[in-house]
């Protein structure tokens, strides 16, 4: 057996982490006032090789807003393993590339524990916030192109033009008119495979509006920047149990399968505004055996909140889409889930027990 040899992080980290805090506009906040405090472990024992393994764990991003912060992570990893925090552009999405070479035979293993602190997040609609997000023309002009999976033309314009017909005064009054008919028209599949594949094109094509977070949260961002609003996908993973009564929107304790994507428009003057139809519909499916109508008092609570706010038993990674990861010429849909090559061959992300991965959350 070779000998284990620790790693851990270079002084290069603490210079990408307080980068990154400038990055992500943080309005000024009592940082301690009803925070949650949590400790996520991630494991991962990739099979004995002999092959050339890569390994990429997405991070929590290290400051958003006044609702998330993130710890400088810690690793460890098995033989001659070699480990670099990574930045990548154009979302400043942060990354652990680990990589082993030909001549490292044996199972590889990586463990990374990381301390998050979350608080609630809504947003007062009728009162503009004193110290708003201004996004540049530059940052504009990236949450509204197209992406892959998220047209902005052909289908997609015509139905978002067709939800809006013209109305609204503003960027809330659009994007709620888009909220209300993605929650009135999509349902959650559970048979789709982790959060779905975010095709919005292909879902718009066939007519079947049923899916996941990814696929249903995606959907209402390419209609939204499809008439012009500013908006994108919020990747990450629940942390805990929830707070305001919904036993189907928390997880604590083995969170490998808990990842979860949200969504945020922008509105001048009141910066990013959190929404999560996706979760509406999750209320609607699973809360209850048999399902709830809309109708219900605790469905119409979910739909109501989140139409502007997040509640952060959850964190975030990233907005990322069509990321090219570091050591590879192909690009993910977006960055969720732990990925790994071995050889020329990607690990199904989707599978943890043959991937052999864990993800673990305690509320400090």
């Amino acid at each position: 057996m070779n000998r284990r040899r620790f790693l851990r992080l270079s002084a290069a980290v603490p210079f990408i982490a307080s980068a990154l805090m400038g990055v992500n506009h943080a309005n000024a906040a009592n940082e301690t006032k009803d925070w949650n405090h949590y400790r996520v472990t991630t494991q991962v024992d990739i099979p004995a090789t002999n092959e050339a393994v890569q390994l990429w764990l997405p991070l929590p991003a290290t400051r958003l807003g006044d609702y998330q912060r993130a710890q400088t992570p810690h690793w460890k990893v098995s033989d001659d393993g070699k480990a670099k925090l990574m930045l990548i552009k154009p979302y400043n999405t942060l990354v652990l590339h680990v990589s082993w070479p030909t001549t490292t035979a044996g199972q590889h293993s990586v463990t990374m524990t990381q301390s998050v602190s979350t608080r609630n997040r809504h947003i007062d609609l009728k009162t503009p916030p004193a110290n708003p997000v201004k996004l540049t023309a530059e940052e504009m002009a990236l949450y509204l192109q197209p992406m892959r999976y998220l047209p902005t033309d052909g289908i997609v314009a015509k139905t978002a033009n067709k939800i809006i017909q013209g109305r609204g005064d503003n960027n809330i009054d659009r994007a709620k008119m888009i909220y209300d008919w993605v929650v009135a028209n999509t349902q959650r599949d559970p048979k789709t495979q982790g959060c779905g594949d975010g095709n919005v094109k292909q879902m718009l094509d066939s007519g079947n509006l049923s899916g996941k977070c990814a696929d249903i949260n995606a959907l209402f961002v390419a209609l939204a920047r499809s008439v012009g609003i500013p908006a994108r996908d919020a990747y990450g993973v629940r942390l805990g149990k929830s707070d305001m009564g919904f036993n189907s929107l928390g997880k604590d304790g083995d969170i490998t399968k808990a990842q979860h994507c949200r969504a945020e428009f922008y509105m001048e003057g009141y910066g990013w505004i959190p929404v999560d139809p996706a979760d509406v519909r999750k209320v609607m499916l699973e809360e209850q055996a048999g399902g709830l109508p809309f109708s219900d008092p605790k469905v119409q609570k979910a739909n109501d909140w989140m139409f502007g706010g997040w509640e952060m038993n959850w964190m975030a990674y990233n907005h990322a889409h069509d990321l090219k990861l570091p050591g590879t010429q192909d690009q993910a849909a977006y960055l969720m889930y732990p990925q790994a090559q071995v050889g020329d061959t990607k690990l199904d992300s989707l599978k943890p027990d043959a991937f052999k991965y864990s993800i673990n959350s305690v509320k400090l």
